[in-house]
């Protein structure tokens, strides 16, 4: 029997081999992977009843559910291309530019995000429909399941002819100056992503995945939705993650073994381990996890030390960026280097190039290269970028700064667009971010460069300290001081009580930039208005 080529003939697969086992748990719901491929015929059948054709795009704006997944592989049958969007943005700008620019002709969201959605809709003369997955009753807004329940069902009539590097997604990436860009990916990109992490980690049929990252994130998409699909494998799926409760209560009624997450859960998680919830989190949520797994951001040495220290298990951390469907490289579970984020999955090369885009040797720094069957094709409608990212023989430039050993092993050490020139020397702020973290204060951080207007940048830490503690600016700066060589030193400190993030707890440095360059532009207008007004006396 030939290999599925697409997705949606990969989750047909898997319902002919296994109808009646488990595909999703949420809640107190549960679906059988037959149910599941019978919604998505149905849902396929609304969408060609809507108007949807091949190439065509449609936007998907829901927290995780079954909703999400429904009508993502409807439209993988159909030959349509999902476009999944942040339901954080609320912005009508930005909700407007992403639905235009990708010419979606329709929106599946819900409640409580739809009214952002109709607001934009009336500026927009391509956007025939919206549907939204629980009842709202507003006018212009169609009920999913009502709509899917009345659809006419032909199962085998609406399957479009498809080519495995037909595009499946397209995945809007928010840029640290203008516009947000669209990740052009195939079916091929994710379906290969997806089996090359399977053949470095090997689950199997009998592990259960968690849903715990939003779904609209390429991370949470290959890994948790994709992945279990391949295998035939239960995949519980967490709707939110605040308040925490009921996904851990869940997580060992399921018997979860493979837990996908950012650093910050695993953060949480490693805090809270002390007497009646660490028996709770180590007996009961994390009973049967064997496989934990961390990207999206770096993960620190204090919280693998403080994770395995209360629950016995190792996390492994993977590197990978939207563009590369994501996963670029994983940790094997067999073969850990400290500080490494792992080899490249099978079929993925990586090169490290200098600043004209030579191959450096093994243990030099510079910008990581990818070629592989998970790169994209490039930005929809924006050609410069499309050029700017790859290089002329067509190996794409990941925007990262990293080093290669001689078995492999890359090692990140910043992103180059954070990277800072203090008086002419390069500077990586992750680099003071890491040991910063070591602090017994401090809970996390993140250091910024400011430009100071002869090209140079001097640099500014903002600390958010552990609960337990009171933490004062001092002693930060004596840190610094007895750490740090003078041209790596921030110059300030700031104490907060949060860092602004994204919704995969990345933190998000052009927020702390901006506000500071806001602060420091009223602090001199003051300046210059206190001094006009003492010349006036």
């Amino acid at each position: 029997m030939t290999e599925p080529k697409d997705l949606y003939s990969c989750l047909a697969k898997t319902a002919e081999r296994h109808p009646e086992e488990t595909a999703y748990v949420t809640g107190d719901k549960t679906l059988s992977w037959h149910e599941v491929l019978y919604s998505v015929d149905r849902a396929a059948d609304m969408f060609w009843q809507l108007g949807l054709r091949k190439g065509d795009r449609a936007a998907v704006v829901l927290r995780n559910s079954p909703e999400f997944i429904i009508s993502y592989f409807a439209m993988a049958k159909i030959g349509a291309i999902a476009v999944p969007i942040n339901y954080l943005v609320s912005k009508g700008e930005e909700i407007s530019y992403i639905l235009e620019n990708s010419a979606c002709k329709g929106v599946v969201t819900e409640k409580e995000f739809v009214k952002n959605y109709l607001a934009v809709k009336k500026n927009l003369p391509g956007l025939k429909f919206i549907l939204s997955a629980d009842f709202c009753g507003l006018d212009g807004v169609t009920d999913f399941w009502h709509y899917l329940k009345h659809a006419h069902y032909h199962p085998q009539t609406q399957k479009a002819a498809s080519d495995e590097h037909d595009l499946a997604t397209i995945l809007y990436t928010s840029g640290t100056t203008g516009h947000p860009k669209g990740v052009l990916l195939t079916h091929h990109n994710m379906i290969e992503n997806s089996k090359a992490a399977i053949a470095t980690l090997e689950p199997t049929k009998k592990d259960v995945f968690m849903a715990l990252l939003p779904m609209f994130h390429t991370f949470s998409w290959t890994g948790n939705v994709i992945t279990p699909i391949l295998l035939g494998s239960k995949t519980m799926i967490v709707k939110s993650i605040t308040p925490p409760k009921p996904w851990l209560q869940a997580m060992g009624r399921e018997g979860v073994t493979i837990m996908i997450a950012v650093p910050q859960i695993y953060g949480v998680l490693a805090k809270e381990a002390r007497g009646l919830k660490k028996f709770f989190l180590k007996f009961w949520s994390l009973r049967k996890v064997r496989l934990c797994l961390s990207g999206a951001a770096p993960l620190n040495r204090t919280i693998t030390d403080h994770f395995h220290k209360a629950f016995g298990l190792h996390i492994l951390e993977g590197y990978g960026l939207t563009e590369t469907s994501p996963v670029v490289t994983i940790v094997p579970p067999k073969s850990r280097k400290h500080g490494s984020v792992g080899k490249a999955i099978p079929g993925v090369k990586i090169r490290i190039l200098d600043e004209q885009g030579n191959q450096l040797k093994h243990g030099e720094e510079g910008e990581i290269a990818v070629m592989g069957p998970n790169i994209t094709r490039g930005y929809h409608g924006n050609d410069v970028a499309t050029r700017e990212l790859f290089t002329q023989d067509g190996w794409l430039k990941t925007g990262d700064i990293g080093v290669l050993d001689t078995d492999g092993f890359l090692f990140i050490r910043d992103r180059k667009k954070d990277m800072v020139i203090v008086k002419g020397l390069k500077v990586f702020p992750a680099q003071i971010e890491h040991s910063i973290n070591t602090h017994p204060k401090v809970l996390e951080n993140a250091v910024i460069g400011i430009p100071d207007g002869s090209g140079n940048e001097t640099m500014k830490c903002f600390v958010v300290p552990r609960p337990e503690f009171t933490l004062e600016k001092g002693e930060i700066m004596k840190f610094i001081k007895e750490n740090f060589d003078a041209y790596k030193r921030p110059r300030d400190v700031e104490i907060v009580s949060s860092l602004p993030k994204n919704a995969l707890q990345k933190v998000l440095k052009r927020e702390l930039l901006k506000k500071e360059l806001e602060k420091r532009a009223k602090a001199s207008a003051d300046a210059v208005v206190e001094k006009a007004q003492q010349a006036a006396h």
